[in-house]
């Protein structure tokens, strides 16, 4: 007679050949609806001990958006990897229950911002030279607090400048995969102001920092 199974052996027979189509896309859901950040095809392939290829979790990754297709989500790709979040139409009736002002950046920062995105890499002194003016020091604080640029390196010149670049943060809150999809600088305002009213589908409200 064989021994009771324990919790172990229970755990040990969940092997990946167990493991169907549906019930993987079931797990792959079940990260995505349960976490506030994009995940990568790669930290996607740690749920299954790295023993799925990229390639086969990104195929199950575009059979789930199909099948998320007509609801009010959407899982979409964004420079740091896949994530769930409302349609943009959904909007105006959740706000109904959680009212949220989208920060009101100063035209200080828009512009410093933009410069910086359609520029980059750039040193302070190329943002004044652009911008005819001084960049004040609660310009830069505010777009690295919002995790918007970062210091990328140091020109070699006398001095050795920062270079000034902005994050995969800064494209995931636009909602955008790389550069290359930077909307036209006079779309960038509303690009943002409609990004700061984005919500992934089980975030909880965060008091705003800003």
């Amino acid at each position: 007679m064989s021994a009771p199974s324990t919790p172990s052996d229970h755990h040990s027979l969940n092997t990946l050949d167990s493991l169907s189509p549906e019930k993987t896309k079931q797990i792959l859901e079940a990260a995505l609806l349960t976490t506030q950040e994009p995940l990568s095809v790669s930290e996607l392939r740690k749920l299954f001990d790295n023993e799925f290829s990229a390639a086969v979790i990104t195929s199950l990754l575009q059979d789930i958006r199909d099948r998320w297709r007509d609801s009010g989500v959407e899982l979409v790709t964004v420079a740091s990897g896949w994530r769930f979040q409302t349609k943009a139409d959904m909007q105006p009736y959740l706000e109904r229950l959680t009212p949220q002002k989208a920060p009101r950046y100063s035209r200080a920062v828009l512009e410093t911002l933009a410069i910086i995105a359609y520029r980059q890499p750039v040193t302070r002194g190329d943002i004044e030279e652009i911008r005819g003016v001084s960049v004040s020091s609660s310009v830069l604080k505010t777009l690295t607090s919002r995790g918007w640029i970062e210091e990328v390196g140091h020109r070699n010149v006398p001095g050795k400048p920062a270079l000034l670049a902005t994050t995969a943060h800064f494209l995931d809150d636009l909602n955008l995969r790389s550069l290359d999809e930077l909307p036209p600088l006079e779309e960038m305002k509303s690009l943002i102001e409609f990004s700061e009213n984005q919500h992934l589908p089980l975030e909880q409200p965060e008091e705003s920092s800003h």
